[in-house]
């Protein structure tokens, strides 16, 4: 990250804010179009700032039930269709827990490097909301089930950013937590409505020590443990379905002093908008602090439409949630190997080792799979496995294909991903299959076709679904010219046709001979090998204007 530290350059006095509450949030808003300033010297009566941020992530579990009931677990179900009694905390139910997600919690902290407590606690966590019935959230406070962990991440760096630096966060603990309900906010009725069925569904916190200072790091780590969970299967992670929520905690200091006032910016659910707020967060803090205010240790939202993050409440009055053990649950019991008890039910009891067995491939190992496999660039392994679904389109192409890999590696990352982003689309919506590609790259690699006649092709294939490139390149007559005789022929007849550029080259202007391919290629219509017309030229041209074509 290239904000490592930042320097303050507001030197205005301070104002109380005045005017209406829109001019104040206009004053936000065009902050927020600002660009952070990257790490430079000070110049004078400047001050350096050293930003600080850490993460709580609430991750849902992948399970089809929920934590401490059999209700299913449905995202867009009607309101209130999945709701156990317990669910809705009616008296004389009490819970049962899930051993899903007691497995996906171990298999997480397996996957983040953690120490996992072989005896883990849970307890109740008391507040007031109307979507949350029975008055209080069962959490692991005391003795979580995971802790000590740390989570590698890479951070492209260079002018380029072709450069893959790597970086780590400390996992602080892995806890498992019931969600609440939702409440429904109805402005034109000046009501609100509470659906429970996301009550009780289980979730991973993720407490991420204070290791991270600015908004592309905290938007690379958490968007590394998206790609962990997903490859564990223990969460969907899908941010767009609230399976994801970050909470940021921010603040700011001068190096060698004590650490700042945080805020937490609640609920981000986009690792786009994570960024933009924490580096909004920050700038605006240090304006505060350059222009002689406070911050306040309070709770702030990102408004992503105007960029900036507003006051939701204010943290100066402490809650107490009253934490206490939950009486209808007991310690949560882990074994391994060499705990297990002997002839001990594998059904009864959760064994460490044999969770540790059935990891699967890891992003991280993945990365290095394909840069020794397939000789691509560390960032391009990157590129792959960060884009939903690229990583399995170009091992599709891959498996149907006799190009080279590092061609292959091109197109996808180069020509393909380029049409997606231009379009505003994902993998799964391209109009260009896996097969169409590979067949498109088959042509290209037996000569059948040119690079330029190549990407003619993709434009059509892009265009008009269902066409094969076979049919694109037959009915557009893209095949390169195979005729021997007649390239040699049109080669002499463009160079009489420009003495000067022969002239040119023979006094070894390199540009010159570059010149000549193209006037041979836009008399072939783009039909003819490059290679094989420069091989052409070179032949006639040493032979000084004395040699008949053939």
């Amino acid at each position: 990250c290239a904000l490592a530290w930042v320097y303050g350059v507001s030197r205005h006095r301070r104002g109380a804010p005045t005017g209406s509450t829109s001019n104040w949030i206009r004053g936000q808003s065009s902050l927020a179009q600002q660009p952070l300033h990257t790490a430079r010297k000070p110049r004078k009566g400047e001050h350096k700032w050293a930003a600080v941020v850490g993460l709580e992530i609430h991750a849902q579990i992948s399970s089809n039930s929920k934590l401490f009931s059999g209700s299913q677990v449905c995202f867009a179900a009607p309101p209130n269709s999945l709701v156990s009694f317990f669910d809705a905390s009616l008296p004389g139910t009490l819970p049962v827990l899930n051993r899903r997600c007691v497995e996906a919690a171990v298999m997480t902290g397996l996957a983040l490097n953690c120490h996992i407590n072989k005896k883990s606690l849970f307890d109740r966590k008391h507040y007031f909301y109307a979507d949350l019935p029975a008055g209080y959230q069962i959490t692991q406070q005391r003795l979580p089930i995971a802790v000590n962990g740390s989570l590698t991440y890479g951070i492209c760096v260079g002018k380029r950013q072709s450069q893959v630096t790597t970086r780590t966060v400390r996992v602080k603990q892995i806890q498992l937590e019931q969600d609440s309900g939702k409440s429904l906010h109805d402005d034109l009725r000046s009501q609100t409505l509470v659906d429970l069925n996301r009550a009780g569904v289980g979730l991973l916190e993720l407490v991420l020590e204070p290791d991270l200072s600015c908004g592309e790091e905290a938007a690379t780590a958490v968007r590394e443990l998206q790609l962990i969970l997903q490859a564990l299967g223990t969460s969907q992670a899908n941010m767009a379905e609230g399976q994801l929520r970050v909470d940021a905690n921010v603040s700011v200091h001068h190096p060698g002093e004590p650490l700042g006032v945080r805020t937490e910016v609640k609920n981000l659910n986009s690792i786009r908008f994570l960024a933009k707020a924490i580096d909004y967060e920050i700038q605006r803090q240090i304006k505060e602090l350059e222009n002689g205010g406070e911050i306040l240790n309070e709770t702030r939202s990102f408004d992503y439409k105007l960029g900036c993050t507003v006051p939701m409440r204010d943290k100066e009055g402490k809650q107490d949630y009253r934490f206490m053990p939950e009486p209808n649950l007991p310690p949560l019991l882990l074994y391994d190997a060499t705990s297990l008890p002997a002839g001990a039910d594998s059904q009864q009891v959760i064994n460490i080792d044999q969770i540790r067995e059935r990891l699967p491939e890891l992003p991280s190992v993945t990365r290095e799979r394909l840069v020794q496999q397939y000789e691509m660039l560390p960032e391009h392994s990157f590129t792959l496995l960060n884009e939903v679904g690229l990583l399995e389109f170009f091992q599709n192409v891959i498996k149907e294909t006799r190009a080279e890999p590092k061609k292959v590696t091109s197109w996808v990352l180069n020509t393909f991903l380029g049409y997606l982003k231009q379009q505003n689309l994902a993998v799964r919506e391209s109009p260009v299959t896996a097969s169409a590609l590979a067949e498109l790259l088959d042509l290209l690699d037996s000569k059948a076709i040119s690079s330029s006649a190549a990407k003619q092709v993709f434009e059509e294939l892009w265009k008009h679904e269902g066409k094969t490139p076979t049919q694109i390149v037959s009915e557009k007559k893209l095949e390169l010219m195979q005729d021997q005789e007649a390239l040699e022929q049109l080669c002499h007849s463009v160079m009489q046709g420009h003495p000067q550029v022969v002239m040119d080259v023979k006094k070894g202007n390199p540009r010159a001979i570059n010149r000549l391919i193209g006037l041979v290629r836009k008399a072939t219509l783009s039909r003819a090998d490059p290679a094989v017309i420069k091989a052409i030229l070179e032949k006639q041209l040493s032979c000084h204007g004395s040699c008949p074509p053939a």
